[in-house]
């Protein structure tokens, strides 16, 4: 519906003291006769307003049969189609009800049909014919000339009122018949306010609220996929309450921000139009223009869009005002193309068709307006009392409606129809209930009560003059259902409106049947904000929740929601599109890494050594170099060697719960065997020399078999400190985040380990490196004791050696605890310090043996054995010689020493002393 005035709200009282007033000074003249007024309008002015039609039960009807007056004059131009086609409808259909043997039988329903002017305050004055029935006039202070009692006019007693179109008439309406009970149904008033049943109780309508429509409207605009809009209502009650209805939805469902909500004046100054046009582009983002206008402000919009260059830039998305109306849009077919309108389903009805093409002016002279009518549609005038000014032909009355004029059914025609059929349907029920097998009125029904009335009018259901079905809520609402139009102009430039959905509680839209200026067929944008993409939230702008930033998360915080970012766990990272977390790629040192290629290869180098040395002193246990060497010491000291290489490849392999555990015993354990035979031998021989100096008793436990318990002795300590740990920490595998960690979580990797910590590491290898640091101290005690009686001097070698690896290996080990290469530098420092020091072992002190036992059989012979007292005394004299070589310079003690010696010596470098021979 078009919209109207804005209402005045009075309060009860005051549209009391209003309506007595007004009945007042428009109360009809008594008349001294008690002849009835005639019916023909020509032979009674009085009803020259109005048209009346006898009946039992009689409705009143507001139309607005003429347009808004100006300059003070209340009605202005007949109204054609939304004037007379649809009193002439309500017409018709109180015809064909009193025609209807099942519909009220025995009752013949009669109206008094009013023009509203389109104006709400003479609407009002002229809905007050309609309660005159319901005030008693005193007349007994009133007498004629002639001195006799004057008879009153009884006015109709309206039972039920049609009307009226505009929503602002309906609620001025509204608020007088409420006062007397009178129901009242509307064919086209759709305001949402009229759905308040608390203050218009008495009204019920066909039409469905603007509130369905909004909601309709908003479910368009959802489904374009838009969420940021402009309003534009024409100021009045219809336009306003049309877009606050719309923006209530927008804000309860919170999908929909308005950019702008703009008004137009009822009476718009030059330039206002282009005015909202450039506001409405200061939001150009929001192209989507929601209308609640009338069709003059639409055409007038339009126009200023045109005129401003904007032609396709806005998405208009129009209500039933625009529906599919052609006025609007004639000559301004390209800005306009794409709109989206929306329309009360309806259908034409072919029996009104019919109808009103047999309408003329000798069959219709109940509508006191048809004369107008008829100049008006055939442009012609009625002799000399004719309303048209101007040289006009004069009308021959042979004229038909649809042959020399053209016709078209106007939309709300159904809907009246439909508003009198409840009405009657209303009355057959309660007559049924009332006056149950009386034909005709029964004195129950002699004077109808508006309440239970209208408690009939909301229990109807039919189907209407359309075949659609007729029911009302319980605010009088009737349900929504609408057409959906699209104005498309077609490849042979023709526009035209087409159907492309309907809304019934429910949004149907053929999206393929759309079409858009661009050609396009991706639906138009109209969003303050593009979406953000996969890994990015929202930052929404305060107070516009459509408009926001996008910020990408970082680090490891992946899209939770989208408007939140959240931290993966621990073990997980962001996947590609950040949407998600995957988890953190595992590592462990790879065999075929470069990492591992060194330590291998010198692991199986020393493996083979090792192997080579123990098979050698096996295949040559008993000779010479093998027995003087300690054998039962030097297979334990080889032992060592073995594992120390051996180390490198559990510390390599997978890490498993077997792996860890072997990694446990033997991290240590390898070190342990060699630093405890090489502390045992060095112990013996500073022992022995310490003794020999005291006196020539051997010390006790240098026997082979001692040497051994205290070697084993000393390697139970780190076995037993082992199984501690076992029983304290049972071992098992981990997986460290931490170790790889990266900025860039792409990069980050989780490293598969043995549960030991860099802590747990040195206290495994503690132990072996005390017992290294004692016999290191050993080796110095012992360094001045000659090397052709013991391998003192290589031992003290190859502990210095030692040491200087355990301390580069220690800053390199913990220097590289932050590094994201940790694992890698770790394993192969620790795996190349142990293969280290185990060849440094292997290298000295085994080596040279092998190649005089291999190369140089001749010297692994038995030499002449010395006793103990011999050996000592060697030994300290070696010792004086050594001391006394300190006063003098250039070496000559050296040299007289070396005289001395080779003099009481014979072949001392070829002499192998083997303590273990000497029964000590």
């Amino acid at each position: 519906m078009e919209p109207q005035l804005n209402p005045i709200s009075y309060p009860q009282s005051r549209s009391f003291v209003f309506l007595l007033l007004a009945i007042f000074y428009t109360w009809p003249l008594p008349v001294a006769s008690n002849q009835r007024i005639p019916t023909d309008p020509q032979a009674a002015p009085e009803y020259a307003h109005s048209i009346r039609l006898d009946g039992d039960i009689i409705l009143g009807g507001l139309f607005p049969v003429h347009s808004r007056g100006d300059r003070g004059t209340p009605c202005g131009e007949l109204k054609k189609e939304k004037g007379i086609h649809r009193l002439e409808a309500m017409m018709f259909a109180i015809d064909l009800i009193n025609k209807d043997p099942e519909l009220l039988p025995n009752i013949t329903l009669g109206a008094r049909i009013l023009d509203t002017c389109s104006r709400d305050t003479y609407a009002l004055e002229q809905s007050l014919t309609f309660v005159q029935a319901l005030i008693e006039r005193d007349g007994s202070d009133v007498r004629c000339a002639n001195g006799d009692p004057p008879i009153f006019t009884k006015p109709d007693k309206i039972v039920g009122v049609i009307g009226a179109a505009a929503s602002s008439v309906s609620i001025m309406v509204a608020n007088i018949l409420r006062l007397f009970k009178i129901p009242q149904i509307s064919y086209a008033s759709t305001a949402p306010e009229l759905s308040d049943n608390t203050r218009y109780d008495f009204f019920s309508r066909v039409v469905p609220p603007d509130s369905y429509q909004a909601q309709a409207m908003m479910d368009i605009v959802t489904a374009m996929e838009w969420n940021y809009v402009s309003t534009l209502a024409s100021e009045g009650n219809y336009g306003e309450s049309g877009v606050e209805a719309f923006i209530q939805i927008s804000r309860e469902t919170g999908g929909v921000c308005i950019a702008q909500s703009l008004k137009i004046p009822r009476e718009p100054r030059p330039g206002e139009f282009d005015k909202i046009i450039r506001r409405l582009l200061e939001t150009s983002n929001a192209r989507a223009i929601i209308m609640f206008a009338n069709e003059d402000d639409i055409r007038r919009v339009l126009n200023a869009a045109k005129k401003n260059n904007q032609t396709g830039h806005f998405l208009w998305v129009g209500s039933d005002s625009w529906g599919s109306k052609i006025s609007p849009v004639d000559g301004q077919e390209r800005v306009a193309e794409g709109a989206i309108t929306i329309l009360p389903k309806r259908a034409s009805v072919d029996a009104f068709d019919r109808y009103f093409r047999s309408r003329s002016l000798s069959n219709n002279r109940r509508n006191v307006w048809f004369a107008e009518f008829w100049e008006e549609n055939f442009n012609c005038k009625l002799g000399m009392h004719g309303k048209r000014p101007g040289s006009l032909k004069k009308c021959t009355g042979l004229e038909k409606v649809g042959r020399n004029s053209s016709y078209e059914q106007e939309g709300k025609v159904q809907f009246v129809m439909d508003a009198v059929y409840a009405m009657a349907h209303a009355l057959h029920n309660m007559h049924r209930k009332l006056c149950y097998g009386y034909p005709g009125l029964c004195p129950r029904m002699a004077n109808i009560d508006g309440k239970e009335l209208l408690g009939h009018i909301r229990a109807v259901s039919f189907n209407g003059s359309a075949g659609t079905p007729v029911v009302f809520n319980e605010n009088g609402d009737a349900p929504g259902r609408y057409d959906i139009f699209q104005y498309q102009i077609t490849n042979r430039s023709t526009a035209e409106y087409r159907v492309i959905g309907s809304w019934t509680n429910k949004l149907h839209l053929k999206m393929e049947a759309m079409r858009w200026k661009t050609g396009d067929p991706s639906l138009p944008p109209s969003v303050c904000s593009v979406p953000c993409r996969a890994g990015e939230r929202k930052k929404v702008v305060k107070g516009v929740p459509c408009c926001w930033h996008c910020e990408r998360c970082e680090g490891y915080h992946y899209q939770a929601s989208e408007f939140t970012c959240e931290l993966c766990k621990y073990d997980m990272r962001p996947d590609a599109n950040r949407t998600g977390c995957v988890p953190i790629p595992i590592i462990k040192l790879e065999w075929h890494s470069p990492w591992t290629v060194v330590p291998v290869f010198i692991s199986m180098l020393g493996i083979i050594a090792t192997s080579f040395v123990i098979v050698t002193f096996v295949r040559y246990n008993d000779t010479p170099i093998v027995r003087a060497s300690g054998r039962e010491m030097s297979y334990v000291l080889l032992t060592g060697i073995f594992l120390c290489y051996a180390i490198t490849f559990l510390m390599i392999a997978t890490p498993d719960v077997v792996v860890c555990s072997f990694r446990r015993i033997f991290l240590g354990l390898g070190m342990c065997f060699s630093y405890a035979a090489l502390l045992t031998k060095t112990n013996r021989i500073h022992r022995i020399f310490e003794q020999g100096k005291k006196s020539v008793t051997a010390p006790r436990f240098i026997s082979p078999a001692s040497q051994l318990v205290i070697t084993f002795s000393l390697i139970s300590v780190q076995l037993l400190s082992v199984f501690v740990w076992f029983a304290v920490d049972p071992p098992h595998i981990v997986v460290d985040y931490g170790e790889q960690w990266t900025q860039d979580p792409m990069t980050a990797r989780g490293v598969l380990k043995c549960d030991i910590s860099d802590l747990s590491l040195i206290c495994s290898l503690g132990y072996s490196i005390l017992l290294m640091v004692t016999c290191t101290v050993y080796a110095i005690k012992t360094r001045g004791v000659p090397e052709t009686f013991n391998e003192a001097k290589p031992i003290g070698f190859t502990m210095y050696t030692t040491c200087i690896i355990w301390l580069a290996f220690i800053p390199i080990f913990f220097g590289t605890s932050q590094s994201a290469e940790r694992m890698y530098i770790q394993t192969t420092t620790l795996t190349i310090s142990l293969s280290l020091s185990a060849s440094v072992s292997l290298g000295m002190l085994y080596m040279p043996k092998v190649y005089i036992i291999l190369f140089h059989p001749e010297q692994n012979v038995p030499k002449r054995k010395r006793s103990f007292k011999a050996i000592v005394t060697a030994a300290t004299m070696s010792g004086k010689l050594t001391q006394k070589g300190g006063d003098r310079p250039n070496g000559e003690v050296k040299t007289e020493l070396c005289e001395s010696m080779e003099t009481n010596t014979s072949s001392t470098k070829t002499t192998y002393v083997s303590y273990s021979n000497h029964a000590i």
